[in-house]
């Protein structure tokens, strides 16, 4: 079992990520949505969608940097693992909270408004579960596992077998000591990357990234009175008759 859930889950979620993907689009390229239903209520979704989707940035990225920067690397910058501990303790938990608390209003205001309500599908119901269970169990790992004395050095056992996902030799021995919440986050993670093209997480890849690196687009004022002429636009005439 240990070596299916950590050593060919992986290769499963993300081939079914990538599959799926590029499946979605080509045969459902105008569905690849989140359904927005920004028009039937806005007065919640204005403050829960913007604290879910920062808290849940935050916390990919700190699992980005805790997976895959070694720790040499941090310390050579001059953060030590216990530095390194409550940095995560501290940052790991607002974010997650920040998630939580946007999810589950999220959730709220889809269960107690009727036209949004109606508007979630099963696959949005199943969607939903899976993710707020995910985030509540990283959130309960991490505070059950971590004080600001000590805590569990998962880059030591979980972000070495990570990197090793990548020479296609992973190394699921590094699991057995492991607690078992990490266990059940990560098995859940990887369940949850491989339904991602078939939910409406999938516009996550559709983002408009490309606006932190556009060029500025520059607004020149016009001084009071001047009208500014246009030039003459091709083909006939107008007659006044």
């Amino acid at each position: 079992m240990k070596t299916f859930l950590f050593g060919v889950l992986p290769y499963l979620a993300f081939l079914s990520l990538v599959s799926g993907l590029v499946w979605r689009h080509r045969y459902d390229a105008f569905g690849w949505t989140t359904r927005s239903s920004e028009v039937y209520e806005r007065r919640i979704l204005n403050w829960a969608s913007p604290a879910f989707h920062y808290g849940i940035l935050f916390v990919l990225a700190g699992h980005l940097l805790g997976l895959f920067v070694p720790a040499g690397w941090t310390d050579a910058l001059g953060v030590d693992e216990h530095v390194y501990q409550l940095l995560s303790l501290f940052g790991g938990t607002l974010a997650g909270v920040m998630a939580v608390v946007g999810l589950a209003t999220l959730l709220y205001r889809r269960r107690r408004n009727m036209p949004v309500l109606k508007a979630t599908t099963v696959n949005d119901k199943a969607m939903y579960l899976l993710l707020f269970g995910e985030i509540c169990v990283g959130l309960y790992t991490k505070l059950t596992n971590s004080n600001l004395h000590s805590g569990y050095n998962y880059r030591t056992t979980i972000a070495p077998w990570a990197r090793s996902l990548f020479t296609l030799h992973p190394r699921t021995g590094l699991w057995d000591a492991v607690p078992t919440s990490y266990q059940v986050h990560a098995v859940i993670g990887m369940c949850l990357i491989g339904i991602v093209p078939f939910t409406r997480l999938v516009h996550m890849f559709s983002a408009p990234w490309f606006y932190l690196f556009r060029p500025y687009i520059v607004y020149r004022a016009r001084p009071a009175g001047q009208v500014a002429e246009r030039p003459p636009r091709p083909g006939w005439e107008r007659l006044d008759v």
